[in-house]
């Protein structure tokens, strides 16, 4: 090691060596007796074999696993860039939609022909939710046909996945030759369920779950008396008195559902919301009760829908149809005790495999796929029904993950990353070494022993060794803090080059986690997460990711694959001075509703693609940028046309006028732009609003002034 020949090369050997030293270490192998360690914090991967053949795109999509999570949906193109197939694995190649071009589109400034939004973005596809709904219709059309199922499937989408309009829209859009419906858990969401269902199928159901008081049963039945497939599905037994007196009150006879507490459920993360000790749900005897209490009322007639839910993600089909089949009786039960059943709403469950693995035991992934989904439903009420003689139900499933999941896709962009550059050793480092204690120079010499011999094992222990005793040193006051910096960079040298340690780098990311991948940091669920360009090249550095927030918790440490790190490109190299760009998949459930504003973060742009026929093969059918900092704001209850005006007078009581004019303008920016940095790459040729000197003026004070209307 040639670095290492400014230390002091008459240290006297440890006891029972006797060596000649030039100064250098021996090539770096594998430590005797074991394996290489696989740097990237998972799986092995024996990089020297990657650098025997030259890097494709093909590489790229294996070490990202692609394939297992993105297929039919993403893949990577000739140009190195991740692909969008909209329309599955119909896709033809002409319609693939460049992410990078709708980045590019998306990000530059309006007067180079982009839409001028500042990223984070969100980018949504609809073509992509379509084939979703279609395909998840088509399996249960197959499983049904194959079968000889009696009955047919209608679906519902619950909104709580993601409120946001023209989602919802999009589901009843598309949905309507399906009779696709909604599912609602709360009174605004009710509301605009009615609202999208008024344009769609008259058949389609309007779920209506949720803990419920008597404005949200009047609402329902006020939904229903405008037409709509409304059923009332009671959570607790209690809400049977509510809908009774409000469908009295109202005179609307109500279409009633009950939700089944079931024993069967899944020992993940998501199964903690079914079996007996559910949140939600009657018991065996509550299910009794309020079916004699209808019979009581002449209602029975009233109670059509049985629902259940065993939890999201359920992990394998026999889970699956052990539930399914669990629900099925207790509705042959109803159907005999004289109810007009005529549904079976299974509920949510229908999982996505977050990491490709097609595993039943993780909660980041699942054993099936859409067809073999449908076919366990179909064929465990099939059974059920069967045996009792009842009529085969319609089957509904409230789907909202698998619809949503895969339309959506998170760009962010790496703006920095922790330095990597060798640490040239201190001039005075022999100095600052002579000076140690004798314990810690017993540590040293031992260190640079075993480093010449090749025991690197050794050199790990006494590197490590040497630098705790010296930090209990500093903390006791012995060591002043250029000897703590010297041993710090010696034992770093020593690592880095006997290759025991190949150090993961921070990137950081101008993104808040706790807005934009809440789940990641509540429950520790994993998202795909991988360079959007530059595939065609080898990705050299594992990397962990921090985002924006001044939090601890705000980063990106635990990735897909059980890695603990991210192998990702050096920044701003092969890419002709760019930006770096990040994608998070199959995020587009939950997030957005459960996002925050730690640090007063707001949400992201957004935009909506759609597959055309134009030379890019997308066009931007709506674009929205991002909240601004006054939106946020006013969001915590803040005033920003107050506050600028407090501050504005500020600024001219403390500055010389023409300061004054500077600093106001550049206050009413910050009010109108989003809390996110803007990067030297995205500001380029964005020319500044106001022209030579972006002076103050009355355009400002009226932006200020209208920021509440």
């Amino acid at each position: 090691m040639p670095a290492m020949a400014c230390v002091d090369a008459a240290v006297l050997p440890r006891p029972g060596y006797g060596f000649s030293w030039d100064g250098s270490l021996p090539a770096p192998g594998p430590f005797p007796g074991s394996s290489p360690m696989p740097a990237n914090g998972g799986a092995a991967v024996d990089h020297r074999s990657l650098l025997l053949t030259p890097w494709s795109t093909d590489l790229s999509a294996a070490l990202y696993k692609i394939e297992g999570w993105g297929a039919p949906y993403f893949s990577v193109n000739s140009a190195g860039n991740v692909a969008v197939r909209p329309h599955g694995a119909a896709t033809r190649p002409h319609q693939e939609i460049d992410l990078m071009k709708v980045v590019k589109k998306s990000s530059d400034p309006k007067i180079s022909g982009g839409l001028g939004l500042q990223l984070p973005l969100i980018v949504r596809f609809p073509d992509v939710l379509k084939n979703r709904l279609e395909s998840l219709q088509a399996a249960f059309d197959a499983a049904i046909r194959s079968n000889g199922y009696g009955s047919h499937y209608q679906g519902v989408y619950p909104v709580k996945c993601n409120q946001d309009r023209f989602i919802v829209e999009d589901v009843v859009e598309f949905g309507f030759p399906f009779r696709f419906g909604l599912e609602a858990g709360s009174k605004p969401e009710l509301l605009l369920a009615m609202s999208c269902l008024a344009r769609g199928s008259p058949d389609a159901f309007l779920v209506c779950n949720g803990y419920k008081d008597a404005e949200y049963v009047s609402l329902a039945l006020m939904a229903r008396a405008m037409g709509l497939n409304v059923v009332i599905v009671l959570e607790q037994e209690e809400e049977l008195d509510i809908v009774v007196e409000a469908a009295k009150r109202l005179e609307i006879r109500p279409v009633i559902g009950l939700r089944a507490k079931l024993r069967t459920k899944h020992s993940g993360h998501f199964g903690s919301t079914s079996g007996e000790k559910g949140k939600f749900g009657l018991t065996t005897t509550q299910i009794l009760s309020v079916a004699a209490k209808l019979r009581r009322l002449e209602m029975l007639d009233c109670l059509q829908l049985l629902h259940f839910h065993i939890g999201s993600q359920i992990p394998s089909t026999s889970l699956l149809a052990d539930g399914v089949g669990e629900a099925a009786r207790v509705y042959c039960e109803l159907a005999r005790l004289g109810a007009a059943m005529r549904v079976i709403d299974v509920g949510g469950g229908l999982g996505i495999d977050y990491d490709g693995s097609h595993s039943t035991c993780s909660d980041m992934s699942v054993g099936y796929g859409l067809g073999d989904y449908a076919d366990a439903v179909v064929r465990a009420v099939q059974l059920a029904c069967d045996q009792k003689g009842v009529k085969h139900p319609i089957l509904c499933s409230e789907s909202g993950r698998a619809l949503v999941s895969h339309h959506s896709v998170l760009v962010f962009e790496a703006i920095s990353s922790t330095s990597h550059a060798v640490v040239e050793p201190e001039p005075n480092l022999r100095y600052y070494l002579n000076e140690l204690a004798d314990d810690a120079c017993a540590d040293y010499r031992n260190l640079l022993a075993a480093a010449v011999v090749g025991e690197f094992e050794t050199c790990v222990v006494y590197a490590e060794q040497l630098k705790r005793r010296c930090v209990d040193q500093f903390k006791e006051g012995v060591l002043g803090l250029e000897h703590l910096a010297a041993v710090d960079g010696l034992c770093d040298l020593v690592t880095r080059e006997i290759g025991a340690d190949e150090p993961v780098r921070t990137y950081h990311v101008n993104l808040s986690l706790f807005t934009s991948i809440p789940d990641f940091w509540a429950i520790g669920q994993l998202f795909p997460i991988m360079p959007i360009h530059r595939l065609g090249q080898q990705p050299t550095v594992n990397s962990v990711l921090s985002d924006l927030t001044c939090d601890s918790d705000g980063k990106v440490d635990k990735f897909i694959g059980g890695r603990s790190s991210l192998p990702l490109h050096e920044l701003g190299c092969g890419n002709g001075g760019g930006g770096y760009y990040l994608g998070m998949f199959l995020g587009g459930a939950y997030q957005e509703a459960l996002g925050g504003l730690h640090n007063l973060f707001g949400g992201p742009s957004v935009v909506r693609v759609s597959q055309s026929d134009g030379p890019h093969c997308f066009a931007v059918t709506r674009a929205v940028p991002g909240p601004a900092c006054a939106d946020v704001l006013r969001a915590m209850q803040h005033e920003p046309e107050l506050m600028f005006d407090t501050l504005k007078r500020r600024t001219g009581e403390y500055n010389a006028p023409n300061v004054a004019v500077a600093a106001i303008a550049a206050i009413a920016s910050a009010f109108r732009s989003m809390p996110y940095l803007i990067s030297e790459v995205s500001s380029n040729g964005v020319e500044e609003e106001g022209g030579e000197g972006c002076g103050y003026d009355e355009e400002e004070w009226e932006f200020m002034r209208c920021l509440s209307v």
